[in-house]
């Protein structure tokens, strides 16, 4: 009679290094998250804001990227081109508006001017505040509104 060897199998999943080691990968996954989300919400201002400055094509493919999610092999086979041709063609567009708002600076005014009507938002909302706090609530709003209007 033939006795089997029993071989003891160590499970790789079950040793806590193997364990440590997918928490990182999925800890790292979710820092990636918000910077991908940041560069998105980042894309969409810059296209919003510059968009029409550049040329038809470049428009529509860098639309169909922001918008509409579209991957690199979609808009390749939709516009008759090469990934990497798209690849490229959205990268010269990252840069093109990222020159815009360089020089001009829309997006960047846009954000605090929204930041500085939240703030007035936000004093304009203190219901339970007493006579001297509603006066320091109003020269805030002054100060704010001025600032406003001097960056308009």
């Amino acid at each position: 009679m033939k006795q089997h060897k029993q071989q003891f199998v160590k499970k790789k999943y079950l040793t806590p290094l193997f364990f440590c080691s997918k928490i990182l990968k999925v800890e790292k996954v979710w820092q990636v998250i918000p910077m991908k989300m940041d560069k998105i919400y980042e894309q969409t201002m810059l296209f919003d804001f510059y968009g029409e400055l550049l040329t038809e094509h470049q428009r529509r493919i860098y639309e169909d990227v922001v918008y509409h999610d579209m991957s690199l092999g979609e808009i390749a086979e939709e516009q008759g081109i090469s990934r990497q041709g798209v690849h490229d063609l959205i990268k010269r567009c990252d840069r093109i508006l990222q020159g815009y708002e360089n020089k001009l600076h829309l997006v960047e005014r846009f954000a605090k001017a929204k930041q500085t009507v939240t703030q007035i938002e936000r004093l304009t909302m203190d219901g339970e505040a007493d006579s001297a706090q509603i006066k320091e609530n109003l020269t805030l709003i002054r100060r704010l509104s001025q600032e406003l209007l001097s960056e308009l």
